[in-house]
């Protein structure tokens, strides 16, 4: 039986650890974090440590393709989460009729299945400890990988890891799922592996969050998209378990004016300005104070180069691959797709031939994972000039069509049904941007909204600057 080791038992380590065990892998998962999911949700909430996991109490959101995608693949992880409080929101069901038309045939797809990280956490810790063939080792730290014979010359060859306690874990295959923070760049330095190419930016954005808790287990009405795009600031609002939401602001970094937003008081303010996602503030709060989230990066890493991978024996999958910033709600979603090729991936190609394993890995990788990144990466970039503009001269325009195109997507979306079921498609996963505008009328319903302004009132900049004095 092959023998498969993935490093790091967050969200997509453990998922793809569970889609490597079914398929007949004895897999171990080391994870550095040495406290396991509690018994209870809540206790999740108020007490487990994940010190990895930066983003644990800030707000999370799956989209509707990872529910989708885990129905078909992994329906026990469905249950699961239903079982822990898990919320099935679906937009057309509970937005106001006046923008969606009323609810049709096939609007079943949006539905999503999510809840707070720690929540998602704990249903897929307990699923994977009862998943034959997975062995989830906690508190345990990888300090290097250990390499044997080169298959192809030049080519270091991993066959398992040594742990910072001294111990050595031989493996056919080794997966870092580590994250953001991964330290497998080093890790290949320190086997004289070629670097991989790296691109990374500073999505520029900064996250103010608060969590809140309704007394009867319902969440309140949505009037609006779940991120609302509001002059220099946007607002984020998150269905979540067991009647609760995440609730978040977001800035420009280099906003200085805005920073107060740090302080409980001001952020209410600012929230009760914008009157489409005024009504959530009903709940109690259940976080303290105002959760920051800064210095977020977009960065992507290619393993392969000119055919060739830096090393063979290893592959990255998820965060470790590639990051983006959370306001889309895309990286667990975007995750679980990786880790699905992966599966699929080793399916196909096997484990005989370590280097075609790389080289497919990262064909397909490229071929359908990275458009994803890419589109978000230019989303970001776009709202941040705007948010830059509006700031400085009180207005934006971009004759990039990279830029006004999805910006006119978003403002028709809100204004005409038959646009708004192509732009959710679109932010949830289900088709790229391509596939939907090559539709018949799409992209020219589109250009009707090309000059249209905000589709919902805002706060002007004046008005955010005395709210936050």
């Amino acid at each position: 039986m092959p023998k498969l080791i993935v490093l790091g038992g967050g969200m997509c380590g453990l998922i793809s650890a569970m889609l490597l065990a079914n398929d007949g892998h004895a897999v171990t998962v080391l994870e550095r974090d040495s406290m396991g999911p509690p018994d209870d949700v809540e206790e999740a909430w108020s007490h487990w440590e994940r010190r990895g996991v930066g983003q644990f109490r800030m707000l999370h959101y799956l989209q509707p393709r990872f529910r989708r995608e885990i129905d078909q693949h992994l329906p026990e992880l469905a249950a699961e989460m239903d079982g822990l409080g898990a919320i099935r929101h679906q937009p057309t069901a509970v937005l106001p009729a006046e923008l969606t038309g009323g609810v049709r045939p096939g609007d079943e797809q949006f539905t999503a299945l999510t809840g707070r990280r720690p929540m998602l956490e704990t249903a897929v810790g307990r699923l994977a400890v009862s998943t034959p063939g997975l062995t989830v080792r906690r508190g345990v730290a990888v300090g290097g990988f250990v390499t044997g014979p080169s298959v192809t010359v030049g080519v270091p060859h991993v066959t398992g890891v040594r742990t910072e306690s001294g111990e050595e874990l031989h493996a056919d295959l080794v997966v870092d799922a580590t994250g953001r923070r991964s330290a497998l760049p080093r890790f290949l330095e320190d086997i004289s592996a070629r670097p991989p190419r790296e691109e990374s930016e500073d999505s520029g954005l900064v996250y103010y969050g608060r969590h809140f808790r309704s007394d009867d287990g319902s969440v309140p009405q949505m009037r609006g998209p779940v991120l609302v795009n509001a002059g220099t600031i946007s607002t984020l609002t998150l269905p979540a378990d067991n009647g609760t939401w995440g609730l978040g602001i977001l800035a420009a970094g280099g906003d200085k004016r805005l920073r107060p937003l740090k302080d409980p008081d001001c952020w209410e303010r600012v929230w009760r300005a914008v009157p489409v996602t005024e009504q959530w503030l009903v709940g109690e709060p259940i976080s303290d104070g105002v959760a920051v989230l800064a210095n977020v990066p977009d960065r992507i890493r290619t393993f392969v180069l000119d055919g060739v991978p830096v090393a063979s024996g290893v592959l990255a999958v998820a965060d470790s691959w590639a990051c983006t910033n959370p306001a889309l709600g895309r990286g667990i979603s975007i995750g679980l797709l990786h880790a699905l090729a992966l599966r699929d991936t080793v399916r196909s190609t096997g484990l005989d031939d370590p280097v075609a394993l790389a080289v497919a890995f990262h064909d397909v990788t490229t071929s359908t994972l990275e458009p994803w990144y890419r589109a978000t990466v230019q989303v970001d970039r776009g709202r941040l000039a705007e948010m830059h503009a509006l700031a400085q001269r009180g207005e934006f325009a971009s004759d990039d069509p990279q830029v006004a195109i999805p910006q006119a997507f978003y403002r028709g979306a809100w204004r005409d049904p038959d646009l708004l079921r192509a732009f959710l498609e679109v932010a949830t996963l289900l088709a790229t941007p391509n596939d939907v505008m090559a539709r018949p009328g799409i992209f020219d319903k589109v250009l009707e909204h090309a000059e249209g302004g905000n589709p919902f009132e805002m706060p002007t900049r004046d008005e955010l600057v005395a709210l936050v004095a």
